[in-house]
């Protein structure tokens, strides 16, 4: 008989059609998996059924909320995809666990056998250095914060089987970051390096996860090379035509480099967009 770790993933459930997810779930469909998503907009249910998408309107609070809750979690892997919220939510660090966990007691009574969660590099502190998968936690924003009490809860789990993604600032389709800082004027941490991937590299990484079985595994999702602010932004802004953002020099940097060494020894990944710079 098989062991847990090789039995075939036929359906997964996307927890979060948003960004990221709707575009995984596209590609999962692609590839021949039976994919299930969840909306919080009624309005996005016909998108998610033109795309071969079985679509649910759920929602995560204290509780999860959903007509059909139990079909939802009828599957061999749930991706978990709901991003802490930040700025927008000031008591994120109560609220962002308790909506994990609660998306965890529905899995202890599903037949999910496999989570793919979407954590991210903010659970690093700045340490003007590299780190990696082995590095201390230690998030240095709300959200960092809440993600890193998450992610401690998950280490404590055995079941189900528990795959970590450790996402780098994210990057594609509709987010163009030339927009982000373009005219501003006298921004510090120029010389400072980013830590970025491009969506095409986040979706490809995941389809590698599956298709390999590599469970029970933390990836950093970071793409190769790690320009400077300074350089990154004034190259995205001038890509749209817009006023590039101007730096201020400063001697005490704060910063962290991410390394991505495991995903491409351990998943053979080879990114598609390595340099920010081309994104």
């Amino acid at each position: 008989m098989a062991s847990p770790a090789l039995q075939p993933i036929r359906t997964i459930s996307i927890l979060g059609c948003g960004w990221l997810g709707f575009p995984l779930a596209q590609a999962l469909v692609a590839e021949g998996y039976t994919v299930k998503g969840s909306t919080t907009s009624p309005n996005k249910i016909g998108s998610l059924e033109e795309a071969g998408i079985q679509p649910f309107l759920l929602s995560v609070k204290e509780e999860v909320e959903a007509a059909e809750k139990a079909d939802f979690f009828d599957a061999d892997l749930l991706f978990l995809n709901i991003p802490p919220g930040g700025r927008r939510d000031p008591q994120v660090e109560d609220t962002y666990p308790q909506k994990i966990k609660a998306v965890l007691n529905e899995l202890h009574q599903s037949p999910v056998r496999y989570l793919l969660f979407c954590s991210s590099t903010g659970v690093y502190g700045s340490n003007n250095d590299w780190v990696d998968e082995n590095s201390p936690l230690a998030g240095e924003t709300a959200s960092g914060r809440a993600l890193e009490v998450i992610e401690r809860f998950l280490a404590l789990q055995q079941h189900p089987i528990i795959s970590v993604l450790r996402l780098a600032g994210l990057v594609g389709g509709n987010r163009k970051p030339g927009r982000f800082l373009a005219g501003k004027k006298d921004l510090p941490n120029g010389e400072a390096p980013v830590n970025l991937v491009h969506r095409e590299d986040c979706i490809g990484i995941i389809l590698e996860l599956i298709r390999q079985g590599a469970w029970g595994e933390t990836f950093n999702v970071v793409a190769d090379e790690h320009p400077t602010r300074a350089a990154f932004y004034t190259v995205q802004a001038e890509k749209l035509g817009l006023e590039p953002p101007t730096f201020v020099g400063n001697k005490q940097l704060s910063y962290k480099l991410v390394s991505n060494d495991k995903v491409k020894r351990v998943l053979k990944y080879r990114f598609r967009y390595p340099d920010p710079k081309g994104f």
